[in-house]
């Protein structure tokens, strides 16, 4: 039996032809097979790979080389299972990223993207923990492993905070992250960038040294293309596709050229020459037939139109296209290897509470260390309802009036009689009585000019004829004259810019006008009731005489709170995590979306029904808010409409790029529901078209439900209730559903 063969060294070791199976594309790590991917639309198709082939056998040090845009990010996330391919075949460890049974995502690849993407507020230790966690290793192997990778890549001490490095111990952590579990095959974007040389040097060798027993395979991109001279193969990746896959000394030697970069720039204006899409033949080809052809040394043009011309190293656009049909093949051929991909039940049952166990710190730790920003979204909701009880809705506690009497008198009133001639000191004095600020002026243009100045909100004319006005207009009240009209009437002027304030002054002026006319009766013997406007009002059937306009707004005040805060809390959350790039480094160690999904339910939940309980504990307990019905029923009410805010903050980080989007959709949505869900004022006050929207809301309804149930003491199984209870749920269906599309859409 041959003996194992456990050197690499690639260069040395010859290949046959031999024909290519799935089986034997099984056997590499990686293997690539007429790969295509594209973007955009039908009409304006934005190519990224074409027809690439690449292979990567077991134990080798890939080194992958091309400029910016020349599709490396591509392969590298189809590779990882980020990204699907539109065409052609894809091997990952023996099996198709993705697909049920092949385990990847998973803890056998490490991934280390360019961007640090760890959060910032966490410690070494902390970050090693939960990657630890997510790989499901033990607290010893994680202790021993970080030892090990802070003395081999120097890593500060491991109590300090990621955002209190500088930008190249922060890449040597996220290569220690990489490096921490021993996956079977490590991705490495640009890891050595702004190294020391020394400590370059150091990573090579570590990298040579766990490849050489076979079990480790690595691919590294990287700027520096002559530090790929370590690597035991390297491809050449231009326009979408490799150009050439060889090792770097039989490259060199091939094109009898001293530097890498020398021989990628022959092999580009080879390209540009040829206008061929295919990848260069090399002898390293282990898995098809297609034998090298020869290729010449002789001298090319070099000029910059060769250079500059359709094959650029970036991405190509349709109208390239045109011109070859094996694209126009390869965008109707279909995966050769398309498995059945993972169901929701799937995930369900690969469900790791090891990861959910590391989510959730994860998620509790980042609240803990971001406290600046999380305290006052959590104490905001009750800030917000106590500045809002203690400032809107209230009777003006001062109003200023103007008083101009021009009867005698207007010091003392004396007592009233029925033939008093200070009639209007008398009611001046029962005005008094009310929230009135008196200010005497000497004419009667004065006192209007200070309502037109703004020095006063009113004025109050009082006749020099007023009390015998009075009396003859009561004696003649059948027949009464004109004059006794006009002198018996007081003049009053007011701005009425100030709605409130106006409103509460005219109903403060009839209020004590009533009181003292009906004083005013009995002093002449005549029944008082005689001037009370036939209305009987009884005791009401909810609420009570003195209820203002704070009692009516409160629950909508509170479901507003409830749902927007909690809406913020999740959006903001879960943008920034995006943002950092946890969430990709996290999926790619095999977490599913699932688990992420559970462990942020769970965690954003904890702190909504904080702020919910706090704030229905504070309008109870500090202002003695209106409750006549179950504190239970309101509890759980404003809960569902907390989880409603939540799952809309849910669906906003799922559709949003960027926390300002998502800001300015919830400032929107706030201004939409305060002003249409019946919050601020009655909807029967809206125009018919809109209250025929405003009732579809997600508010709408129930805020009428907890208004009664507060101010009512109606149960559930009242309709208006159970209807705002159905409402709010169905909106959080509809919200969940739009989460899970966007995420699909997003992935497909």
């Amino acid at each position: 039996m041959p003996e194992k063969e456990t050197s690499f060294e690639l260069e040395n070791r010859q290949h046959t032809c031999r024909p290519s199976t799935i089986e034997t594309r099984r056997k590499h790590v990686v293997c690539v097979r007429k790969a295509c991917k594209h973007y955009g639309s039908k009409e304006n198709k934005i190519i990224v790979l074409n027809d690439l082939d690449m292979t990567v056998p077991k134990g080798t040090i890939y080194g992958l080389l091309g400029s910016s845009g020349c599709g490396k990010t591509t392969l590298l996330n189809c590779i990882i299972g980020r990204m699907k391919l539109n065409a052609g075949e894809l091997w990952v460890l023996g099996g198709s990223p993705g697909t049920k049974g092949s385990e990847l995502p998973g803890p056998r690849i490490g991934y280390m993207p360019q961007k640090i993407e760890l959060f910032t507020e966490f410690t070494i230790r902390e970050t090693m923990k939960y990657f630890g966690w997510i790989a499901r290793m033990t607290a010893n192997q994680i202790e021993d492993r970080l030892r090990f990778l802070t003395d081999l890549l120097k890593l500060p001490e491991d109590n300090q905070t990621i955002k209190a490095l500088s930008g190249g111990q922060q890449r040597r952590v996220s290569l220690a992250v990489v490096l921490l579990h021993e996956a079977d095959l490590l991705i490495l974007d640009e890891p050595t960038v702004g190294l020391d040389p020394v400590l370059r040097e150091t990573i090579w060798n570590h990298l040579r040294d766990i490849t050489k027993d076979g079990t480790t395979t690595v691919i590294i991109t990287t700027h520096y293309i002559e530090e790929t001279r370590h690597a035991h193969l390297i491809g050449f990746l231009r326009g979408g596709y490799i150009v050439a896959e060889e090792s770097p000394s039989s490259i060199l030697n091939r094109f009898a050229l001293d530097s890498l970069e020398e021989v990628f720039l022959k092999l580009s204006i080879m390209q540009n020459m040829h206008h061929r899409r295919r990848t260069i033949p090399s002898q390293f080809m282990t898995d098809g037939c297609a034998m090298p052809s020869k290729v010449s040394n002789d001298p090319v043009d070099d000029s910059g139109s060769e250079i500059s011309s359709d094959f650029g190293d970036g991405i190509f656009t349709e109208k390239y296209e045109k011109r070859f049909s094996l694209v126009r093949k390869l965008s109707t051929l279909k995966l050769t290897n398309n498995n059945c991909e993972p169901k929701v039940t799937d995930y369900l049952i690969r469900m790791n509470f090891l990861h959910l166990k590391a989510l959730i710190w994860k998620n509790f730790l980042w609240h803990w260390r971001n406290w600046p920003l999380m305290l006052p979204i959590i104490a905001m909701p009750v800030l917000s309802f106590a500045l809002f009880y203690v400032t809107i809705g209230h009777a003006p506690a001062v109003i200023n009036v103007a008083i101009f009497n021009q009867e005698d008198g207007n010091n003392s009133c004396g007592i009233m009689q029925c033939n008093s001639t200070t009639l209007g000191c008398h009611y001046l004095k029962y005005l008094r009585d009310e929230r009135i600020t008196m200010i005497p002026y000497s004419s009667q243009s004065k006192a209007i000019n200070s309502v037109i100045t703004g020095l006063t909100h009113g004025s109050i004319i009082i006749q020099h004829n007023y009390s015998s006005a009075i009396r003859r207009r009561l004696q003649n009240w059948l027949r009464p004259n004109e004059w006794d009209l006009r002198f018996s009437t007081i003049d009053v002027y007011r701005d009425s810019s100030a709605k409130g304030i106006a409103m509460y002054l005219d109903f403060y002026l009839v209020k004590s006008f009533f009181r003292f006319a009906m004083d005013y009766l009995e002093s002449c013997d005549i029944n008082k009731d005689v001037v009370k406007i036939p209305f009987k009002w009884n005791n009401p059937v909810y609420g009570n005489e003195e209820n203002d306009f704070t009692e009516f707004a409160v629950p909508g005040i509170i479901s507003s709170t409830a749902f927007f805060f909690a809406a913020t809390l999740t959006a903001v959350t879960l943008l920034i995590e995006k943002n950092e790039g946890i969430f990709e480094r996290s999926l790619v160690m095999g977490v599913t979306p699932i688990e992420l999904l559970i462990s942020h339910i769970i965690s954003e939940s904890t702190l909504m029904l904080v702020q919910v309980f706090s704030l229905v504990i504070c309008g109870i307990s500090l202002f003695h808010m209106t409750l006549r019905g179950s504190t239970v029923l309101v509890m759980s009410l404003v809960t569902l409409i907390g989880f409603c805010g939540m799952w809309f903050g849910f669906a906003l980080s799922s559709a949003c790029k960027r926390d300002l989007t998502a800001t300015y959709i919830l400032l929107g949505a706030y201004f939409l529901m305060i002003v249409m869900c019946g919050i601020m004022w009655p909807i029967e006050g809206m125009i018919y078209e809109l209250r025929m929207v405003t009732v579809i809301l997600p508010l709408t309804s129930p805020v009428e439900s907890l208004r009664s149930i507060m101010q009512r003491g109606w149960g559930l199984f009242e309709p208006t209730v159970y209807n705002g209870c159905i409402t709010i749920s169905a909106w959080t269906l509809l919200f969940i559903i739009i989460s899970v599309v966007v995420l699909k859409f997003k992935k497909a």
